[in-house]
C-alpha cells in the first residue's frame, strides 16, 4: 500500500522476504532490501513482518527516547532490543514449499534433525527408495534446490543455534557437520552475509546490552 502511493519511489524498503520479489518486480523504483528486518529512510519507515514489527518500533522508541528506555521495553516484551542476523535466518526445513512426497519428506526430516551425520547422495536416495538420479530431479521439481544445498543449508542452520548458545566457531562447525572453521565460515557468509564469528559477537553483545 504504501509503495503504492508513491512515497517510497527512489528510497530504500523491505517486506516479508516472500514478498520482497513481488515488491521489486512492481515497483523498480524502489530499493527493496529483502533481507533487512527493517529499513528507515527519512520520515517512512519499512519492516519484514510482524515480529519484524516490533524490532521496528524498538529502534524509534531508541530513536526518541535513548537505549536505557528501549533496553526496558524490550525485558517488558521479552525480546531482543536489536536481532541479530536478517530474514535469512528462518528454518530451512520450514520454508520448503510443502510436497505429498513422503520420501522426500523423511530425507529432509532426517537431514534437518542430524545434520552433522555424512550424507552421500546414494545414502539420502536410499532411505527415499529410489535412485541418486530420481531424488535430485524430484528435490529440484519440488523444492528448487539440489539435495546438496538442502544439507548446506541444515547444516548452517545448525551452526547458527550452536553459535547462538555460546560454541565456538571450531565447535559449530564440527558439530554441525562441516569439519573445518573454512568450510563454515564460506557457506555461513554465503547464507548470512557475514562470518560465524562476526555473528556470534553481536548475538553476545545483543544478549548483553538487551538484558
Amino acid at each position: 500500500m504504501l509503495a503504492r502511493t508513491g512515497w517510497l519511489a527512489g528510497r530504500p524498503a523491505t517486506t516479508h522476504w516472500r514478498h520482497a520479489g513481488r515488491l521489486q518486480a512492481e515497483f523498480p523504483e524502489i530499493g527493496v532490501r529483502p533481507d533487512a528486518i527493517h529499513v528507515r529512510s527519512g520520515r517512512f519507515a519499512t519492516s519484514a513482518g510482524v515480529t519484524a514489527g516490533i524490532d521496528l518500533a524498538l529502534a524509534l522508541v531508541e530513536e526518541d527516547h535513548g537505549a536505557d528506555l528501549a533496553r526496558e521495553v524490550a525485558r517488558e516484551l521479552v525480546v531482543f532490543m536489536q536481532r541479530p542476523g536478517g530474514q535469512s535466518q528462518f528454518s530451512v526445513r520450514q520454508d520448503l514449499p510443502p510436497t505429498l512426497d513422503q520420501r522426500l519428506r523423511r530425507v529432509v526430516d532426517r537431514v534437518a534433525t542430524d545434520p552433522a551425520r555424512a550424507y552421500p547422495i546414494e545414502a539420502m536416495a536410499h532411505d527415499a527408495t529410489m535412485t541418486p538420479r530420481h531424488l535430485r530431479r524430484l528435490f529440484q521439481q519440488e523444492f528448487g534446490l539440489t539435495p546438496a544445498r538442502y544439507l548446506e543449508l541444515a547444516r548452517v542452520e545448525a551452526a547458527r543455534a550452536l553459535l547462538e548458545r555460546g560454541g565456538t566457531v571450531t565447535e559449530a562447525a564440527r558439530r554441525s557437520g562441516f569439519g573445518s572453521d573454512e568450510t563454515l565460515r564460506r557457506a555461513f557468509t554465503a547464507s548470512y552475509g557475514i562470518p560465524p564469528s562476526v555473528y556470534q559477537r553481536r548475538f553476545r553483545t545483543t544478549i548483553t546490552t538487551a538484558w
